[in-house]
């Protein structure tokens, strides 16, 4: 077969006109479990909510309801501790007792020694900080 130069001559100009365009290929997930549109958020966790099936316990997490007579105690005892630990700074010692332990704070020339007693096993734990005066 022959193609003449005529059927050539009358196409060439056909197909350098027509312009062609591509692109790369995006795939954008339909289904939010899989990602896709971030509006779909609800929907993801509208079915982790509903598989979810874990309830929790306030006594297990040790989010127990305080009275107000507790809390105030709480905050004293705090304030306590802070006020004990702020004197041993000026050469103070002093004793601490709680409902659940005993706190003795000696300052040993320029080392603090804290000791905690717990009243129910009468476990001791001593902390010793060294180096509190910068004259030694």
């Amino acid at each position: 077969m022959k193609i003449s130069a005529v059927k050539v001559s009358a196409l060439l100009p056909i197909a350098l006109s027509c312009s062609i365009a591509a692109s790369e290929l995006v795939y954008t997930p339909v289904n939010p479990g899989f990602g896709g549109d971030p509006l779909n958020s609800g929907y993801l966790l509208g079915v982790a909510n509903a598989i979810n099936d874990y309830t929790p316990d306030g006594e297990d997490l040790g989010f127990e309801e305080q009275s107000a007579l507790d809390r105030l105690a709480s905050s004293l005892e705090s304030r306590l501790i802070s006020q004990l630990l702020a004197d041993v700074g000026s050469g103070n010692t002093g004793q601490l007792e709680t409902d659940d332990f005993f706190l003795n704070i000696v300052d040993d020339n320029g080392s603090l020694l804290i000791q905690i007693v717990d009243k129910a096993t009468g476990e001791s734990t001593e902390i010793s900080v060294s180096g509190l005066n910068p004259n030694n």
